[in-house]
């Protein structure tokens, strides 16, 4: 990788903190020398957060929209709040007019229903069975399916490309053909012009690495993390966000298959002072990748590719089990 790649920054505050972070007078000429850009959590539609995004279009500091839903809504896109996010971006569309905002892309975050994701982190046992139900019936996802690829074909003709946040299950699933793990974990897939593969090492330590690297050379676009920030999830351990060393191996990995690189979040590296060591980041340094380890997760998400295809494929699955199962009989 020759050119230096581009930088992302996600930001997920509320209206008053962000206004306390970019009170901070150094931050936006970082970004300009950068010449990064934020994709900024849409968490309401208040003036102070149009107010920060006109100062940003002023400074030449791109900003993608980030969609997002109140947390009672599932806060994330996921087949049970489509028409919720239809309803959402038509007033994200009135806010936008009624405050002359501008935008570089539209952000759609595919992730489960955030209530849902708690409770499986509290009762796992509870909240397993109805997930399972989910891949014998497709109704739901299927209608699910209809209305946000709806969305997004609007989205797109409003001129704006489209920019998908999704978790590395969701690219399994699709190299295999199959929508069996979309359907477990209620989330679907959207026609978006970039998929940004979420790639966070904190959440696999120790083995986050290896899983980077595996994923990010299949990849449009790249995020990295966690660096600080982020929701709050109840039920969910508490992970230490990445140093400057895991950040700065991170980067420097995924630039070897992808210029487009996004780092969750700006608040957390603006915490850890990390502005000023990436404005002087060399990209040409080595950075050791784990080879073996990254070969054997290889080789595990092909044979899982295998079995999510023959799960998309039931009539196929029980003929060869009846087929091995007549073969083992005749022969024993």
């Amino acid at each position: 990788m020759t050119q230096t790649p581009r930088l992302t920054f996600f930001c997920e505050l509320h209206a008053d903190e962000l206004t306390r972070l970019f009170d901070q007078p150094q931050l936006i000429s970082q970004l300009q020398a950068m010449q990064a850009q934020i994709s900024l959590a849409i968490r309401d539609f208040t003036a102070e957060r149009a107010m920060l995004v006109r100062r940003l279009n002023a400074s030449g500091v791109p900003v993608i929209a980030w969609q997002l839903l109140p947390m009672e809504q599932g806060y994330w896109y996921n087949i049970h709040n489509a028409h919720q996010a239809v309803a959402g971006y038509d007033e994200f569309l009135v806010w936008t007019k009624q405050h002359d905002l501008q935008w570089a892309a539209i952000g759609v975050d595919i992730e489960p229903d955030i209530t849902e994701f708690q409770d499986l982190l509290k009762r796992p046992l509870r909240v397993l069975p109805s997930l399972f139900r989910r891949i014998s019936k497709r109704q739901h996802y299927d209608e699910a399916s209809r209305i946000y690829h709806s969305l997004i074909t609007r989205i797109q003709r409003d001129g704006h490309a489209v920019h998908s946040y999704e978790f590395l299950f969701m690219e399994d699933d699709r190299r295999a053909g199959s929508c069996t793990l979309s359907r477990l974990l209620g989330v679907t897939e959207v026609p978006a012009d970039k998929r940004v593969l979420m790639l966070y090492s904190s959440f696999f330590r120790p083995y986050g690495v290896a899983v980077l690297c595996n994923y990010a050379c299949q990849a449009d676009a790249v995020a990295v993390g966690i660096t600080g920030g982020g929701v709050e999830i109840e039920g969910m351990s508490h992970k230490a966000p990445l140093s400057w060393e895991e950040l700065s191996q991170d980067l420097r990995l995924a630039a070897r298959h992808c210029r487009d690189l996004h780092i969750f979040s700006l608040e957390g590296c603006v915490a850890q002072g990390f502005m000023e060591p990436l404005l002087r980041l060399d990209w040409t340094q080595p950075a050791d990748q784990p080879r073996i380890l990254t070969g054997v997760l290889m080789i595990a998400r092909l044979l899982s590719h295998g079995l999510l295809w023959l799960t998309n494929h039931p009539f196929l699955s029980g003929g060869l089990i009846g087929f091995t199962v007549a073969w083992l009989a005749f022969h024993l």
